[in-house]
């Protein structure tokens, strides 16, 4: 039998840093907003310095040091929690996000899921076998603008996406893969919903001592082909995805949350080809405005109380891991053949 839901749901961020900042601004905005019974009872974060800051900006909940400290409290009926973030570097998903799950505490994970597929297989296994609700924080998937494409997929044939930003030292424990990448690559499984057939690919560590900038080919099962380009040594920020499918072209601007679609519509009894030109017709479909991580989080507390799966579930986000890995190894690969050791 599934565990009872919630009236009210305690809830815990775990790591505090860019990341968990965002997830507390959001947690603390539903709680204050009605129609949504979300309590911030604890936080976790291993800086001393941050520690004292976040107890005084949020008074209602226990701040730890670790997730061992908080387990403890939740075990000994001090604090009554029943759902978490893990906003923690990847290298420590598992072991945080197995603890909360152990423990039967339902778990929103950033992306990617783990460090390995291993890992994402005992966090899966965890989560079925607890009876709880795992889900990966693949943060597209809630950008308004994707949620507004799905309607109108039939047969998409080719991809493009290009995700470039400028550097930064977070999260420089992954590569650009792992880091950026990994939404493109979330997205465009989604929409194909197709076994990979093959891929290519080829990445440069330029500022870091991980690969910074890539370039990835894949083809599916289905005929479609996707190229991925990401970067996060770029001198602008650029989200964006391109797709064809027949007679439709679809643009997805993801920062801007806007959609372009391109149709054509053959005029009857074309003299030529050319005259095509005169079928084509541009629209802008109305895109709901909305803040990703807060409709993540929505959604995330929705399957919480409802038991309902998971918008993007444990398994979902092991097939992300599971290409970004691959993709992995074709790039070291490309460098051993291609002698890029100069570039380390």
């Amino acid at each position: 039998m599934a565990p009872a839901s919630p009236q009210s749901i305690g809830f815990a961020v775990i790591g505090a840093g860019a990341f968990g900042s965002n997830h507390l601004r959001v947690i603390r905005e539903l709680s204050a907003a009605s129609g949504h019974s979300v309590r911030l009872v604890a936080i976790v974060e291993s800086d001393p310095a941050r520690r004292q800051a976040l107890q005084s900006d949020f008074p209602q909940a226990r701040v730890f040091h670790d997730i061992d400290a908080c387990l403890a409290a939740h075990a000994a009926s001090q604090i009554e929690l029943h759902a978490a973030s893990v906003c923690v570097p990847t290298s420590a998903h598992a072991a945080v996000a197995g603890a909360l799950l152990q423990s039967g505490i339902d778990v929103l994970v950033e992306k990617p899921i783990a460090a390995s597929l291993a890992e994402a297989d005992a966090l899966i296994a965890l989560a079925a076998r607890h009876q709880r609700i795992l889900q990966v924080g693949h943060l597209e998937r809630f950008n308004p603008a994707v949620l507004a494409v799905r309607p109108y997929i039939h047969m998409p044939m080719f991809f493009e996406a290009h995700r470039l930003s400028i550097f930064t030292p977070r999260s420089l424990d992954v590569d650009v893969i792992l880091d950026l990448m990994v939404h493109d690559l979330d997205i465009v499984l989604s929409l194909v919903r197709s076994p990979v057939h093959s891929l290519q690919a080829v990445g440069l560590p330029v500022l870091s001592r991980k690969v910074d900038i890539a370039n990835v080919r894949v083809e599916f099962a289905s005929g479609c082909v996707a190229n991925f380009t990401a970067s996060r040594v770029s001198t602008e920020r650029v989200r964006k995805l391109r797709f064809f499918q027949p007679h439709q072209y679809v643009s997805i601007d993801y920062a801007r949350q806007d959609l372009l679609f391109i149709d054509v519509k053959p005029q009857p009894g074309a003299p030529d080809p050319g005259s095509m030109l005169s079928g084509l017709a541009v629209s802008k479909p109305t895109v709901t405005a909305g803040e990703p991580l807060r409709l993540e989080i929505e959604s995330f507390l929705e399957s919480v109380r409802t038991r309902q799966r998971p918008r993007v579930t444990g398994q979902e986000g092991r097939a992300v891991l599971a290409l970004a890995l691959d993709i992995n190894a074709a790039i070291a690969e490309h460098a051993t053949r291609a002698h890029l050791d100069r570039f380390v």
